[in-house]
């Protein structure tokens, strides 16, 4: 049974049944204690907590799931993965016990022809809480399984709640016998490979109080109404109905397998090296798809920080398996840096996925251009990578070590992402180890911090709640801004340092929310507006007046207004006027109107690929952000910005309207890359330039919007570029100012406005031709008494020592090029040492250059500079051939730390050439 028809199995069965089917929600998470949906019932939370009412009494779903704890444990184990898909039932103060069993059962058993998923019923087993004797009963006397084949286990086991106060219950769960090949006999107590948990059925029931651990918390009471929550990985179902021992073998999963074997050469089940590492990329591409397809780009913190690293992990394995083939040894294959595997496997897993997810393949073109460009940054990070690595192996053998230190190889991980895995592959080949040991636990305190961070975002609830109290209390905001600017109203909701008031007076920082309000709240990277709210009438809170300085929707529904009590006294209830700044609305209005021309033209002249992957809408100037491979040509930008400057001149309408989401695709609107959206949609249209879903803000026609100057772009991340731009007003002072600096130009290098690049461009290479020439008489002038200084050396213990200070102001490159013209002067059958110390701007730089016969005596370049970096106040280090290092400021005392640094080589120098005559 293929993956698709699991999951419309599960759904229909469920629908039947009175069931709401809910689509997925978005892998980002609107929960701010998590970075990415990791549990099925995750979009449900707000209704279990009872911070919101559901709409529905019963749903079902198929939920997208990110989970990364584990992820060094995939591949290794036939059932852990980063990307999964949860089954749910769920009933919210609906059914309970006595129909969520029978349920189960029901649609695991019954036939395949007949709907279901035609398990045997003798080899299914149940788990119960141990004094659950409802769910027992029910098991034994309602469904009729044997009581031997229903065990109870402890709290660890059988018993479901979040981590934090909240609801709690426990839990039952189903579990399917394999057969005695994949274990003992006992049932899911004694062994969970065999037995096999396919469906976990949660009763929510009680509020829970202190929760301190899986095992250790308090019941405070009851839950009002009692909860439903079930969950079936729809993977693990997978496996079993197609009759294949672990998920990565799975319809949706096998054929990025196998596409991965072919691009790399591999047989899959010939090594469990191999096949560990097939495994992690067919699961991380998955993973990573359906990532970008939501939305997330990759970057080097939150989602967009796992999103990276799954990939990179993925080019890692990828490189390892290729150059196990072709590098002939099973090693990484340097060679092979530039070989690209991504694109061909995302296609695999976009095709294997996108009957579940049809946006995936609509999607394509700019799933892959994200993507694409991570795995060509990827390999520039390799590249220093592999530089940094050589160094270490350079430190590692001088120390007469073989093992690089555990710092080196984390530094090399979480500073340059390079993979432990991949540190480990080259330094065996290296004939070394690593500190695993130390490397772990950098990595262990690393995460620990992580953790410790996570810990103290879980206090959001208790903030979301107050809100949605306010919410269900008064009911959902009306917006009225689309058509009004100013509105009358009513204070249904103030709320100050998080807690709901009745009253607040002037001074105090207060969170308004009204039943209706004209102020748009920041969203679709459109910026709030500001404005006022006065208290209207007579009575309590007449006079009152807030300041509104921010506007958000902390909860879908419902709009707070944030600003500071000004004057009087705001009270619940009172008749207020809101009023919006309406310049600044109009400005935002022209930027938001600005960003859908520019992102049309921008498809047009680059291709489909070019979406919208964020923006911001400010007054007078917006960014836009867009998915690209590389750099959009200066060419590129003029044609875009002279293309929406004709659509201002045109003056076309500007007209919005709600429509449904069919219909707008239809119609050809675009939509934000990885947005979600419900059944009826926004739609802005500009003439028949642009047609856009959005819900913000916009001018009336196109020509309001008067001019617009794009600025330039840049990369703001792998296969994202980012486009800033004026409008109006500002782009007029900004053109106005470029002109008058044009015209100081024109005067001051006499030339004609069109004459300004090549006359610049004159000046600039005489600038270039005159900065050589003083560099190269610096240069002679610092290296022209170096046959003296080597002609003048001292001895030291039969090592030539020259200490020279070069005149102050002269940089670390001109000290470097004289230590080493120096000792190039001096007789190479000799061991020779020469210091160059120089201050600029007070900081001292010391370099010193030790000769091929000074090696031989066991001078070090990189311990010499530390003695005199030392006296100087600082550190240092470099190869044995030369080294340099640096000190603290010097002030007065120049002269003397100076000398101080030089006495101190020539020191060293002694003890080692002595220590040496000795051994």
């Amino acid at each position: 049974m293929e993956s698709a028809e699991i999951v419309r199995r599960f759904l229909s069965y469920f629908e039947q049944r009175g069931h709401t089917v809910v689509p997925s929600a978005s892998l980002v998470a609107d929960d701010p204690t998590l970075l990415l949906v990791n549990a099925g019932m995750q979009p449900f939370k707000p209704y279990f907590l009872g911070q919101q009412s559901p709409p529905f009494r019963r749903a079902t779903s198929c939920q997208k799931c990110v989970r990364t704890p584990d992820i060094e444990e995939v591949g290794k184990t036939t059932r852990h993965g980063t990307f999964f898909q949860m089954l749910g039932n769920f009933s919210f103060g609906d059914y309970f016990k006595e129909q969520a069993i029978p349920f189960a059962w029901e649609l695991l058993t019954r036939p395949e022809s007949d709907g279901g998923f035609g398990f045997p019923e003798s080899r299914l087993w149940v788990t119960v809480l141990h004094d659950d004797d409802e769910a027992a009963k029910l098991w034994h006397d309602v469904v009729g399984i044997p009581e031997g084949r229903i065990q109870r286990r402890g709290l660890a086991d059988n018993y479901w709640h979040m981590g934090v106060p909240g609801p709690g219950g426990p839990c039952s769960e189903i579990y399917y016998d394999r057969g005695p090949e994949y274990g003992r006999e006992g049932g899911p107590e004694a062994d969970e490979d065999r037995y096999l948990e396919v469906w976990n059925l949660v009763f929510m029931q009680y509020q829970l109080g202190a929760v301190r651990s899986k095992v250790d918390f308090d019941v405070v009471g009851d839950l009002p109404s009692r909860n439903i929550d079930t969950g079936m990985g729809m993977e693990r179902m997978a496996a079993l109905l197609q009759g294949v021992d672990n998920i990565y073998e799975i319809d949706t999963m096998w054929k990025v397998l196998e596409r991965a074997a072919e691009l790399t050469e591999q047989r899959y089940g010939t090594d469990e090296r191999s096949d560990v590492a097939l495994r992690v990329v067919t699961d991380h591409v998955r993973t990573a798809v359906m990532l970008v397809a939501d939305g997330v780009i990759p970057s080097n913190e939150g989602r967009g920080y796992v999103l990276r690293r799954i990939l990179r992990r993925s080019v890692q394995k990828l490189r390892l398996l290729s150059g196990a083939q072709r590098g002939g040894s099973g090693g990484y294959s340097r060679g092979g840096q530039d070989e690209r595997f991504l694109h061909e496997l995302s296609s695999v897993a976009i095709g294997a996925l996108g009957e579940q997810y049809p946006e995936l393949i609509r999607d394509a073109p700019n799933i892959h251009t994200v993507i694409d460009a991570e795995e060509a940054a990827f390999g520039g990070t390799l590249r220093t990578g592999s530089a940094i690595f050589d160094a270490a192996i350079e430190e590692t053998r001088r120390r007469g070590s073989e093992t690089i230190r555990g710092d080196q190889a984390f530094q090399l991980h979480d500073t340059y992402g390079f993979p432990i895995d991949l540190t480990l592959e080259m330094a065996a080949e290296q004939g070394l180890s690593v500190d695993e040991g130390e490397f772990r636990r950098l990595m262990t305190e690393q995460r620990q911090r992580a953790k410790a961070d996570a810990a103290g975002k879980k206090t959001g609830n208790a903030d979301i709640s107050v809100f949605a109290q306010v919410l269900e209390q008064s009911g959902r905001v009306t917006f009225t801004g689309y058509d009004q600017v100013v509105a009358d109203a009513t204070v249904v909701g103030l709320i100050v340092g998080g807690a709901a008031v009745a009253a607040a007076g002037a001074g105090t920082a207060v969170e308004v929310v009204l039943d209706r309000t004209p102020f748009y709240a920041e969203g679709g990277g459109q910026l709030a507006d500001n404005g006022v709210i006065i208290a209207a009438g007579r009575g309590a809170g007449d006079g009152a007046r807030v300041d509104v300085t921010d506007v958000q929707a902390p909860v879908p529904g419902l709009i707070v207004h944030r600003g500071t009590v000004t004057a009087g006294e705001l009270v619940v209830g009172s008749p207020v006027r809101a009023e919006i700044d309406v310049e600044r609305r109009r400005a935002i209005s022209r930027s938001h109107t600005a960003t859908h021309l520019v992102h049309r033209a921008f498809r047009g002249s680059l291709g489909e690929s070019a979406a919208q992957a964020g923006s911001e809408n400010a007054p007078g100037r917006f960014r836009f952000d867009f998915t690209a491979l590389g750099a959009v040509p200066q060419s590129v930008l003029a044609g875009a910005e002279e293309e929406v400057n004709q659509v201002l001149i045109n003056d076309l309408e500007v007209r919005a309207f709600h429509t449904s989401i069919d219909e707008a695709r239809a119609m050809g609107a675009l939509a934000l890359f990885g947005e979600k959206y419900g059944s009826q949609v926004r739609v802005v249209e500009v003439g028949d330039y642009s047609r856009e879903l959005c819900g913000g803000t916009h001018v009336a026609r196109s020509g309001n919007l008067g001019l617009v100057k794009i600025l330039g772009e840049s990369s703001i991340g792998s296969g994202v570029r980012r486009v800033e731009a004026l409008v109006g007003i500002d782009a007029f002072k900004f053109l106005a100012r470029e002109s008058v600096l044009v015209s100081q130009l024109t005067e001051q290098l006499k030339a004609r406005r069109e004459e300004l690049p090549e006359r610049i461009a004159g000046v600039i290479t005489r600038l270039r031709d005159a900065e050589r020439d003083l560099e190269r008489l610096r240069s002679a002038q610092l290296l022209g008494g170096a046959a003296e200084l080597a002609g003048n050396a001292e001895d030291v213990h039969g090592t030539a020592y020259v200490a020279h200070r070069v005149p102050d102001g002269v940089g670390s490159d001109g000290i470097r090029k004289v230590a080493l013209d120096i000792r190039g002067r001096l007789a190479a059958d000799r061991p020779s040492v020469v210091t160059a110390i120089g201050v600029s701007d007070g900081r001292p730089t010391v370099v010193v250059a030790v000769s091929d016969a000074g090696r031989a005596r066991g001078l070090r370049a990189g311990q010499l500079v530390l003695a005199a970096a030392g006296a100087l106040g600082g550190r240092g280090g470099g190869k044995d051939d030369v080294a340099q290092g640096g000190g603290a400021p010097l002030g007065d005392r120049a002269d003397e730390a100076v000398a101080a640094a030089f006495d101190a080589v020539r020191v060293l120098i002694r003890d080692i050439v002595e220590a040496g005559a000795v051994g």
